[in-house]
């Protein structure tokens, strides 16, 4: 299977079940930086390899053929993150980069002997799910949008869904990662921003960034929370 297959089948994998875009030609040729024709010439060419269904001006759908194939590559992929994580500590943006490549070049019985030297991770760095062996993929019903947050409660941060170097640049520099916790502030409702308190600084996010940052609440002592000052306040 080539790469620019490989690549095309995730791609809409990932918009239908990961981003919930749509998934007609158009956007995937969008996601992967190619010409509206060449997606739906590729989408031809995979439906008669029945790893999707094609209908002109509908949106693609998977078979079950495409779908294992889908899992398949986004289980070596979180697994080289993983690993590299674990063995480099490289940036969130750079052992997503990497893993783009390797992703395409790793056997199943290479993935599978990283993850049992991983002993079997469940999310990787970006708290994405790591699918298993048999394509079991585990989904945290806790987990939700910074966006949908309350003020006054205290969360861990569970995932960060993103594939954006600025992004990932800014949560490094903020303590942004996932297992952090941070205290909601203040919900500027109108505005669609959200106040943050984290590593003694208050922080203002927008929409954009409250919505890929997910979060898992937690019991927190009122008593123990630090109190957010306005002497850190920064904006973004």
């Amino acid at each position: 299977m080539s790469v620019a297959v490989e690549n095309f089948i995730k791609a809409i994998y990932k918009n239908g079940v990961q981003d919930n875009k749509d998934t007609k030609p158009g956007n995937i040729a969008k996601k992967l930086g190619i010409s509206n024709a060449a997606a739906t010439d590729m989408a031809k060419k995979l439906a008669t390899r029945d790893l999707l269904h094609y209908k002109k001006y509908q949106a693609l759908e998977l078979t079950e053929k495409g779908t294992k194939l889908a899992i398949n590559l986004v289980r070596k992929h979180r697994l080289w993150e993983a690993l590299l994580f674990k063995l480099f500590d490289m940036s969130l943006h750079d052992i997503h980069r990497e893993a783009e490549l390797l992703e395409h070049q790793t056997s199943d019985f290479l993935a599978n002997k990283i993850s049992a030297y991983l002993r079997n991770p469940k999310f990787d760095p970006h708290g994405d799910p790591i699918p298993s062996e048999k394509g079991h993929i585990i989904r945290d019903n806790n987990t939700f949008p910074l966006s949908k947050s309350k003020e006054g409660k205290t969360y861990i941060i569970s995932r960060l869904l993103s594939d954006e170097k600025e992004f990932f640049d800014f949560c490094a520099l903020h303590g942004l990662k996932c297992g952090n916790s941070i205290t909601v502030t203040n919900q500027l409702q109108f505005n669609k921003m959200t106040q943050i308190y984290i590593n003694n600084n208050t922080l203002l996010l927008n929409e954009d960034f409250t919505n890929i940052i997910f979060v898992k609440e937690i019991n927190s002592d009122s008593n123990s929370s630090p109190e957010p000052t306005q002497n850190n306040y920064k904006l973004f």
